[in-house]
């Protein structure tokens, strides 16, 4: 690889926004890492895209496991100098129509161990990698539901709880790095996946789009936030 070719990773990335946030970061010139926790399906989604001419390689990550995560790290800094940006995609959404106080405690904690934890500890791992250069983009794939007044209406309390607490992961990880790093929150909108159904008004396509601007912020913008559609909004 260039030693100036900007690097990204995606967790998640297999289908989806994940694979289309891939996607499009090779076609803007990235070398891209897909992370998936499925071996197999991650494999083969790594290859159509590079098959395409894209290049994009394959890593094992399973972000609920802090082992797993350190291979992918150790794996990622053996064979990349660099990294540029890292989106953690990854999350689950268990809740059906339970009630957070009556659902299965497991629910919660599943849910934290992905969406809350997955991110905390693949944030942790990978950003040495931005240290070393000072420069970084970290975006954390979040939701309208992670919002504080989000909590005011009963429903999907697990995922909403997970998601706040990714906010407010963002906002602190934001205030403590050093450098040209930036990490953000963005909503991504109701798009049409496995966990949005196939009745969402907006594609994966588009959705990646507009994740995608936050990449090319400048040292001039601010060093978190929350955003939708390119926007910042209200945590």
């Amino acid at each position: 690889m260039l030693q100036d070719k900007q690097a990204a990773l995606v967790t998640g990335a297999n289908r989806g926004i994940g694979y289309e946030l891939v996607k499009q970061l090779a076609e803007m010139g990235f070398k891209v890492i897909l992370a998936s926790r499925d071996p197999k399906k991650g494999s083969e989604a790594a290859q159509r895209l590079a098959d395409s001419g894209l290049d994009v390689s394959f890593v094992d990550m399973d972000v609920t496991d802090q082992e797993s995560i350190r291979q992918a790290a150790m794996t990622v800094t053996e064979t990349a100098p660099r990294l540029d940006v890292l989106i953690n995609n990854a999350g689950v959404y268990l809740d059906g129509n339970a009630k957070l106080l009556t659902m299965d405690p497991a629910i919660l904690e599943r849910t934290m161990s992905t969406n809350f934890f997955g991110v905390y500890l693949v944030m942790r791992s990978f950003m040495p990698l931005m240290k070393k250069r000072g420069y970084g983009r970290i975006i954390n794939v979040s939701s309208e539901y992670g919002a504080m007044n989000a909590m005011s209406s009963q429903g999907a309390g697990a995922y909403k709880i997970s998601k706040l607490a990714m906010n407010a992961l963002t906002r602190l990880a934001a205030a403590e790095v050093r450098g040209d790093i930036k990490i953000y929150a963005v909503d991504p909108g109701w798009v049409s996946s496995d966990m949005g159904g196939p009745s969402a008004p907006r594609t994966p396509k588009r959705a990646a789009e507009l994740i995608l601007r936050l990449v090319t912020m400048g040292s001039e913008g601010p060093r978190g936030g929350f955003f939708r559609d390119g926007k910042p909004i209200d945590w």
